[in-house]
């Protein structure tokens, strides 16, 4: 079989993480943020979710430059636990979960652009939201059920569209940027109660969501240049470039808009499109029309390029036999993985009915357990079982940022709604049930041990 062109360097994969980081995520999550601890003390989530990333960021670095192939945690995961063995089932459980989050992801989209639309619709009812979702949704499938040649040009004006707005909004932002406005705490704001944490919590959850992309690169080994020098690189470059334009966005944001004044989110209508608020304060109704529909672009943009990428891993599993056979069959004339597409497109259009924050917190506490922590642990396994791996990348100071990484994720998890706990625990559980029945009828491990080929 011909091997996939290398042809990813540090700039390109650099580019390709950050893209992914950079969707609409820092225009619809500050008013969430802030309501999480009610202040801008809530920064401090934004904070302890940058350092989850850069420890758990040298967990993917590690494992991406020794096994630099296409597939990324369902490749980790595998090799870690044994492909014959608990590989299967951490494999199948992975893209069971990802059926699932993946869509979530693309959902938040669909719900960003479906509540900046009312900066423009005035008046838009609940109906007019869900119907709007729902068009949207359908929209971006018709444009993907297609044979794709190539999504250079889609990538570029994505990104060129996201950096654009970014300015916007960084750049008055800091001529207009008032340290009284932007650091007005309220009285007990850093009160560390059981409260304060829980909050803390789910500040950080919505950083994290922000930050979702940095191992993207991961994904597409097999493309990658000097696979053990550029992934650890265009991880680390990404993560700091991404932190500090975050940055810039939430101090420019908080810094001319009163944060009292879309906290808590639920009883602010306007802080569903915070970012023109902010633009209508500085330069008029007009100019802020205009920038919601840079958002708009943004949204729909980030949500195809992530129903693009996020089709084919289902579909990829299928074919190396470690899930659903049906996910893995091809278009018959234009030879793309529609059922994989529909299936997570529908999903995604549905996850499109609840709100933002419920999205966010399912998907992150949904992808926790078997894909962040799994890769943890699938790390020291590997460090444990084959010294010999040639490892390019050795995390720095290990186990540390490893130990660090799996009490983020603790931390996180365990302060999330017990409701959402349950639904991620559920899901899982109801992952395993359908992997034995799926290997009982195929006659796999555990019932049958296969031997490797």
């Amino acid at each position: 079989m011909p091997a996939l062109e290398r042809r990813f360097g540090l700039l390109s994969a650099t580019a390709l993480n950050m893209t992914n980081m950079m969707g609409v995520g820092p225009f619809i999550t500050i008013p969430l943020l802030m309501t999480a601890l009610g202040g801008p003390q809530a920064m401090l989530g934004w904070i302890v979710a940058l350092v989850i990333v850069i420890c758990d960021g040298m967990v993917w670095s590690e494992l991406g430059a020794a096994m630099p192939g296409s597939g990324g945690s369902f490749h980790y995961l595998r090799e870690a636990f044994g492909r014959e063995t608990l590989g299967r089932l951490m494999g199948f459980l992975f893209v069971w979960q990802f059926v699932l989050s993946g869509p979530l992801e693309i959902a938040s989209g669909y719900i960003g652009f479906a509540e900046y639309s009312r900066f423009i619709w005035t008046g838009m009812t609940r109906t007019g939201v869900i119907a709007l979702v729902t068009v949207v949704g359908l929209l971006n499938i018709a444009l993907l059920y297609r044979r794709i040649h190539s999504i250079v040009a889609i990538t570029v004006l994505l990104w060129a569209g996201t950096l654009i707005t970014v300015l916007a909004v960084i750049v008055p932002g800091a001529l207009h940027f008032s340290p009284t406005v932007a650091f007005d705490f309220p009285p007990g704001a850093f009160n560390f109660s059981l409260g304060f944490f829980l909050g803390l919590g789910a500040a950080s959850r919505i950083g994290i969501y922000d930050y979702l992309g940095y191992y993207d690169v991961c994904y597409i080994g097999d493309e990658v240049r000097e696979p053990g020098r550029v992934i650890p690189r265009s991880i680390l470059v990404s993560t700091a470039a991404v932190a500090v334009i975050y940055l810039g966005i939430n101090l420019s944001i908080i810094g001319t808009v009163p944060w009292r004044e879309f906290v808590p989110a639920a009883d602010h209508p306007a802080a569903s499109f915070v970012v023109s608020v902010f633009m209508q304060k500085l330069y008029g109704a007009s100019v802020a029309k205009v920038f919601t529909l840079l958002i708009l672009w943004t949204a729909f943009g980030s949500a195809f390029a992530l129903l693009l990428g996020y089709s084919r891993i289902p579909f990829a599993a299928a074919q190396s036999g470690y899930f659903f056979r049906a996910f893995g069959k091809l278009h018959p004339t234009k030879g793309f993985p529609y059922v994989s597409l529909l299936v997570l497109g529908a999903i995604s259009i549905v996850a499109g009915f609840f709100s933002l924050g419920t999205v966010i917190d399912a998907l992150i506490v949904t992808r926790i357990v078997v894909q962040f922590m799994g890769q943890v642990v699938g790390l020291v396994l590997l460090r444990r079982r084959a010294p010999e791996m040639e490892r390019p990348y050795r995390m720095w100071l290990y186990p540390l940022p490893a130990l660090i990484a799996m009490l983020g994720w603790i931390f996180v998890f365990a302060t999330t709604e017990v409701a959402v706990i349950l639904f991620g625990v559920g899901v899982l559980a109801l992952g395993c049930v359908a992997f034995l029945v799926w290997s009982w009828r195929g006659e796999r491990w555990p019932f049958i041990l296969e031997r490797p080929t």
